[in-house]
């Protein structure tokens, strides 16, 4: 299936379902004491950060969000920068794993992209990893495997994939 990203359109936008709503409990000398025991990397309160989603019909997929407050057993709040509350009435807080918190990755310029580059695609308020398999005019096309949908975007919602890995960032790209 083929798809042309228009902005504002309904049909692509996205809600989480849930909000979790926390007291915050995280006194430094606990946070200190679970990062010197932990491989996790440390977040603090207002770090700007994206959360892996693992929800179905989200798997691949990262968010933007600030961090909150860390709690204990490796889990933090977090606050969502495009997210919102099912009532719309702000953004979505929610409790999430270390493991699926990274760091902002730094960006990399790209003037354009090849066929079979992974890429992150900027929809649906979130980036989704695809691999290049088209270009047509100044659109690239992007599959997206777990869908199995291609998705035709412009260079300006593309970005070269990095993996954090090991506190470092690794790039798909060369």
């Amino acid at each position: 299936m083929i798809y042309q990203w228009t902005p504002n359109d309904p049909s692509r936008q996205h809600r989480r379902p849930r909000e979790i709503v926390l007291a915050m409990r995280s006194p430094a000398s606990l946070k200190k004491q679970a990062s010197a025991s932990s491989t996790t990397m440390a977040f603090e309160r207002g770090d700007r950060v994206e959360i892996l989603s693992e929800e179905e019909g989200f798997v691949g997929s990262y968010y933007a969000a600030n961090i909150i407050t860390w709690l204990m057993k490796k889990e933090y709040i977090v606050q969502y920068k495009t997210l919102l509350k099912d009532d719309g009435s702000g953004p979505l807080r929610e409790v999430v794993s270390a493991d699926q918190i990274q760091p902002v990755p730094p960006e990399i310029p790209v003037t354009g992209f090849s066929f079979g580059d992974v890429v992150d695609a900027y929809d649906k308020d979130g980036w989704w990893v695809g691999r290049i398999s088209g270009r047509m005019g100044s659109n690239y096309f992007v599959y997206f495997a777990n869908t199995k949908e291609e998705i035709a975007y412009p260079l300006c919602l593309l970005r070269i994939h990095q993996d954090w890995v090991a506190g470092a960032w690794l790039s798909s790209k060369k």
